[in-house]
C-alpha cells in the first residue's frame, strides 16, 4: 500500500545515547532501539555489564558502541560523547535513564548525603549530557531528548525526600528545556514510569510487589522495563515532532486511580 501519511515513525539509523543501559529499564530501551535500527551508545557503571549488553545487540544484528560512564563526572561525559560520535556519528537522541535509589526519613543522620546523591546522579548530570551533545541536536533539526523521571516526580511516599525532590527537579529541567530549545526542532519529554520490575525492585519480596500493585495500579500488577521503553522510542521518533514538555506517566494507572 502506497503511504498517504508523511511523518516518518522510523529510528533508523539514528545515534541514541542511552545512560544507564546496562540494566533494566535502560537495556530494554537500548535493545528495543536496536531492534528498530538505531545506532546505540550503551553507556552505563561496569565494562563487563556494558560490554554484555553491546555484545547482545550485535548477535543480533544491530550495531552497538559501549562507553562506561560514571555520570557523575563531567569530564567523563564530555569524553563518552566524543568517543560516541566518532564511533557512531552525531548524536540524534538522549534517553537520560541513569538513576539510583535515594530514600531517608527527614530526621535521619544520613539524609543529606542521600540528598546529595540524588541529586548528583539524577538531575545534574541530565543537564550535562543534553549540553554535550547540543550541537549535534540542533544541527539535525528533529533532536530528541526523553528523561526518565518517576511517578515520585508527581506524586510522593513516605521517607523517600532526597528521590522525589530530585525526580521532581528532572520533571522542571524536562519543561524548561522544552521552552529553550523548541527554537531548534529539539523536543523534550519526560516519563513517569511506575511500578516496574528492575533491580531497584527486585529485592522487594514477591507478596509485597503483589499486595503494592493489587492496591494502587489499575491493571494490578508491577510493568515490564520494556513497556517503559516502547513509550521512550516514540517519543523519540521523527513523528513525535509536536509533542515536547509532556510528562508521561507508565504506571498501570497508578496516578489515575483514586480508591
Amino acid at each position: 500500500m502506497t503511504r498517504i501519511t508523511t511523518r516518518s515513525r522510523s529510528v533508523e539509523g539514528k545515534v541514541v545515547l542511552i545512560t544507564g543501559a546496562a540494566s533494566g529499564m535502560g537495556r530494554a530501551t537500548a535493545f528495543l532501539f536496536a531492534d528498530e535500527g538505531a545506532k546505540v551508545a550503551v553507556t552505563d557503571l561496569g565494562a563487563e555489564r556494558v560490554a554484555a549488553v553491546v555484545d547482545r545487540i550485535r548477535a543480533a544484528g544491530g550495531t552497538a558502541h559501549g562507553v562506561v560512564l560514571d555520570v557523575t563526572d563531567a569530564e567523563a561525559i564530555d569524553a563518552a560523547v566524543a568517543e560516541i560520535r566518532a564511533e557512531l556519528g552525531p548524536v540524534d537522541v538522549v534517553v537520560n535513564n541513569a538513576g539510583v535509589g535515594a530514600g531517608s526519613a527527614v530526621d535521619n543522620p544520613g539524609f543529606e548525603d542521600e540528598w546529595f546523591k540524588a541529586f548528583e546522579v539524577m538531575v545534574t548530570p541530565h543537564q550535562r549530557i543534553i549540553r554535550a551533545c547540543l550541537d549535534d541536536l540542533k544541527a539535525s533539526g528533529e533532536g530528541r531528548i526523553v528523561n526518565i523521571a518517576s511517578t515520585e516526580g508527581i506524586g510522593a511516599q513516605r521517607n523517600m525526600a532526597p528521590y522525589t525532590s530530585a525526580k521532581h527537579g528532572v520533571i522542571g529541567l524536562t519543561r524548561a528545556l522544552a521552552i529553550d530549545l523548541g527554537v531548534h526542532g529539539i523536543t523534550v519529554n519526560a516519563i513517569c514510569p511506575g511500578p516496574i520490575v528492575t533491580g531497584m525492585t527486585e529485592a522487594i519480596p514477591d507478596d509485597m510487589r503483589d499486595t503494592f500493585a493489587r492496591r494502587r495500579t489499575a491493571l494490578r500488577r508491577y510493568g515490564d522495563p520494556e513497556e517503559v521503553a516502547h513509550m521512550t522510542l516514540s517519543l523519540a521518533l521523527p513523528a513525535a515532532s509536536f509533542i515536547t514538555g509532556a510528562i508521561i506517566p507508565v504506571d498501570g494507572g497508578l496516578t489515575a486511580k483514586n480508591d
